[in-house]
């Protein structure tokens, strides 16, 4: 695989226009995550997550390895897919994880990731140009999508306003 400027734009694209698969299993994924946890969550729309896209992209470190990971898990595939179970795992957590960004979120990303994926049916992810549908890794794409967008996203309450635990120097 070689990823070029042009892969990365391409790249873009592809996840920007993937927002009414990714954008309904985010949703369902904060359902999910509010109700364990006691917390109401936010909604998150389609223009948010491409808005939200559009700055991940922006990021030129960042994009290229998020354009990577999306197209590696759109061509992994694995007979019977259990041989490549550990490898479509890995690659959605990191893609997840990437995408959400720094310590502590990328952590949560990952946690995210697993719970959205528990949910997440290849077969429903299909689509008719490049999705990767019948692959090992197309479920992991969209469930990695989710989390990492759905971590980085405003809408939990405890991530708006100032933490409780940061220390003023000048106290």
């Amino acid at each position: 695989m070689r990823v070029t400027p042009e892969t990365v734009r391409d790249e873009h694209a592809w996840v920007r226009d993937r927002a009414d698969v990714v954008v309904p299993v985010l949703n369902d994924t904060r359902d999910r995550l509010g109700r364990l946890f006691g917390a109401d969550v936010d909604a998150v729309t389609a223009d948010a997550y491409r808005r939200e896209a559009d700055i991940v992209f922006a990021d030129g470190e960042v994009a290229v390895n998020v354009a990577a990971c999306v197209v590696l898990l759109r061509d992994l595939d694995v007979a019977d897919d259990y041989p490549g179970f550990v490898v479509d795992e890995v690659l959605g957590r990191e893609l997840a994880a990437t995408i959400a960004g720094g310590r502590p979120l990328s952590l949560l990303a990952q946690a995210t990731f697993h719970v959205a994926d528990l949910y997440v049916d290849r077969d429903a992810t299909a689509d008719s140009d490049r999705s990767g549908a019948g692959t090992a890794g197309a479920d992991d794409l969209d469930a990695a999508l989710a989390a990492g967008f759905q971590t980085r996203l405003p809408g939990w309450d405890w991530r708006e306003g100032a933490s409780p635990f940061a220390v003023d120097a000048d106290e």
